[in-house]
């Protein structure tokens, strides 16, 4: 009888079928994670060279905090900032760009002046509050925001100040906002048609006139120029060229303009012969036309001619 030979360690039938289903088990895994990296892909709008840095710096980030981390453990927490700078500055996260919005009347190279020197920097190392406070040292700026932008891009969002009135000074006129802050100054072709104070102190007294001539909303857009008197109360040119004067103290001038409005409102003063109206006095109103006076004393000397003969 012919001796059968029996190899050891061969699979079985059961061995050989489970072999099958775990290879199958693989290649559908591998199909259905294929899959859903194309489809995250598809998800997310990147290009393979864009993802290819984001993976690259999100690696570079982790080892940079690992070395602030020791760096920060050893005492050294410059170093550790520097470092994490250097790395991030490495991976592309520097200043290339400055994008500056919200600018539409000041110059806009001055907010650049103040920015870019920070071109170059790395992101980490850019301080956005120190070069906020420099934007505000500008006339214009009223308020200001500086944010980082990754990659490579510092954000500058400005709130300009707006133009109220023109400050009269004693060698150049010079545009104010409402609070009186000095914006720059200008030439008087310039300043045409916009309300001019004068008088020493006059910016400083802005929100008080604004809220004199609300008082009298019909006679705020006639008023083409303040003086501050004194230092204590306003006369008023209207674009007539007529002269009003009134008294001090809050309540009263504005009670006095009040009771122009309402005489002018009836009488039509403001465009009429009167040159000069005086509400200081609390009971009377004083008026003054050009060539009166002499009108009368011409009247008067006549008169006493006449009386003599």
């Amino acid at each position: 009888m012919a001796a059968q030979t029996i190899k050891r360690g061969g699979k079985g039938v059961r061995r050989a079928a489970a072999s099958r289903g775990t290879k199958r088990k693989v290649q559908t895994a591998k199909k259905r994670t294929g899959s859903a990296l194309d489809s995250l892909m598809r998800f997310v709008p990147l290009s393979e060279d864009a993802l290819h840095r984001l993976v690259l710096a999100v690696i570079l980030a982790v080892a940079a905090v690992l070395v602030w981390l020791v760096a920060s453990y050893a005492g050294l927490p410059a170093l550790a900032q520097q470092q994490f700078a250097t790395v991030a500055g490495d991976a592309g996260f520097a200043v290339k760009r400055v994008e500056v919005r919200g600018v539409n009347r000041m110059n806009e190279l001055k907010i650049y002046e103040k920015v870019l020197g920070q071109r170059d920097q790395a992101m980490p190392n850019v301080d956005v509050d120190a070069l906020r406070n420099d934007l505000l040292g500008l006339s214009w700026v009223e308020d200001a925001r500086v944010s980082r932008q990754l990659p490579d891009t510092l954000v500058v969002d400005i709130v300009e100040r707006v133009p109220h009135a023109v400050l009269q000074k004693a060698d150049k006129m010079v545009l104010i906002d409402q609070t009186g802050h000095e914006l720059e100054a200008v030439a008087p072709a310039a300043a045409r048609g916009m309300l001019v104070l004068s008088g020493m102190g006059a910016g400083q007294q802005v929100p008080g006139l604004d809220h004199l001539l609300d008082a009298a909303p019909a006679l705020k857009p006639q008023v083409a120029s303040a003086e501050w008197v004194g230092n204590r109360r306003w006369n008023l040119t209207f674009k007539s060229g007529q002269v009003l004067a009134l008294p001090e103290g809050d309540a009263q001038s504005a009670s006095a303009l009040l009771a122009f409005a309402r005489m002018d409102g009836v009488n039509r003063l403001l465009g009429g012969e009167v040159a000069y109206f005086d509400m200081r006095a609390p009971d009377r109103v004083y008026m003054r036309i050009p060539g009166r006076a002499a009108e009368v004393s011409q009247i008067a000397a006549a008169k006493a001619a006449a009386s003599k003969e």
